[in-house]
């Protein structure tokens, strides 16, 4: 049976597990909309700034009680120049789990939580194309204990409404 749950805002029940992503790091934001084509390489899984800051993409999954599936947060990490470099190097390998993990710096706002720039971060390459894992340190953000302990079917439809249904929102929708 597939996933659904009952969204907080509309009212409307919706099938399958919501994640969220950015289509770029928070810095690139910015960067002057004008000078980003001349200052920012952006891939789809990888952005360099300047030819100083390194950022990949990956997930930040939390587990979500009593279902197979994790919510997941799409977002970009920083690393430094080294290991964006072997992360390079071993990314478009079909066997690549065995790289790494890589220390990085989140590099997303996650509007529903308090301040996300900045926590430290470790991202784990998966085989077969999939998106690298994104293990926030065990700290006490709400964030890091979500993704320790899970969360609820409710907390998914909390989540969704406040990302779909409020003002303001922030990149990480774009």
């Amino acid at each position: 049976m597939p996933f659904t749950f009952r969204c907080n805002s509309c009212g409307e029940t919706h099938e399958g597990m919501p994640s969220f992503g950015a289509h770029a790091p928070l810095s690139y934001y910015g960067v002057p909309e004008e000078e980003r084509a001349r200052r920012c390489d952006l891939g789809s899984d990888d952005c360099v700034i300047d030819k100083q800051q390194y950022f990949v993409r990956g997930c930040i999954e939390i587990p979500v009680q009593g279902e197979t599936e994790s919510f997941s947060w799409g977002v970009w990490v920083s690393l430094s120049e080294a290991n964006f470099l072997l992360w390079l190097k071993y990314f478009g390998e079909e066997k690549r789990s065995q790289v790494g993990p890589f220390f990085g710096w989140l590099n997303a706002w996650l509007k529903p939580y308090p301040d996300t720039i900045g926590l430290k971060t470790m991202v784990h390459l998966r085989d077969d194309g999939i998106r690298p894992y994104v293990e926030l340190e065990p700290t006490d953000h709400p964030l890091a204990i979500e993704q320790r302990t899970g969360i609820t079917v409710e907390r998914v439809a909390e989540l969704y409404s406040l990302m779909m249904h409020q003002e303001g929102k922030s990149p990480l929708t774009n």
